[in-house]
């Protein structure tokens, strides 16, 4: 049987975010490689260099991307980013102690087995999907921790109903009091006595 259109939207983001994470992953592992290349005799070190800029540039873009994308599904080691923009180049990393490369590369690894975890979660939901397994997306634009049908709120729509609330209490007090003459007797209490013009 064939799946009804909300479970093809469902298939076809899940199938972006697999596309998207397992790109991500080839990048990742392309950044170790040219970081590993770098100390062995006789390599181009200006076209490592190079390499190694242009692939920490596509790792900061995509990333971002990824985030967004997989919301509540992103589960990547958070020092992943903090590993590509703390390598500014391939010789400042290894003008370092050889405990500090190790360091980095345990740290590199650390963010790979989560990008893998992150992968297989997706993948998982997305055959899942294809089974026929009802599931909600959480998309761009939804408000985290919503429920699993309305689309939410934004922040804006949020912050104006949280002022409209407020004021409609504040009115109802005010009314509450002047109805029974309690703000009269509060009046009393504290000796407040009205403004006489001179």
């Amino acid at each position: 049987m064939a799946p009804s259109k909300k479970q093809q939207v469902v298939i076809d983001q899940m199938t972006r975010r697999v596309e998207l994470c397992h790109e991500f992953m080839q990048d990742w592992l392309i950044f170790n490689q040219v970081l590993s290349a770098y100390p062995s005799p006789g390599v181009n070190k200006a076209l490592l260099e190079n390499q190694f800029l242009k692939i920490k540039s596509k790792l900061a873009r995509a990333h971002k991307v990824l985030r967004d994308t997989l919301m509540e599904d992103y589960q990547i080691d958070q020092n992943a980013m903090n590993i590509v923009s703390g390598a500014t180049n391939l010789e400042s990393i290894y003008s370092q102690s050889d405990v500090a490369v190790k360091k980095l590369q345990a740290e590199w690894h650390r963010a790979f087995i989560s990008i893998n975890e992150t992968l297989g979660t997706l993948e998982d939901k997305k055959s899942r999907a294809e089974a026929g397994e009802k599931m909600f997306i959480m998309q761009a634009g939804q408000m985290r921790g919503g429920g699993g049908g309305g689309g939410g709120g934004d922040n804006k729509k949020m912050t104006t109903l949280i002022v409209v609330v407020v004021i409609a209490a504040v009115i109802g007090a005010a009314l509450y009091l002047n109805a029974f003459g309690i703000s009269d007797m509060y009046k009393q209490a504290l000796n407040i006595r009205p403004a006489v013009a001179p």
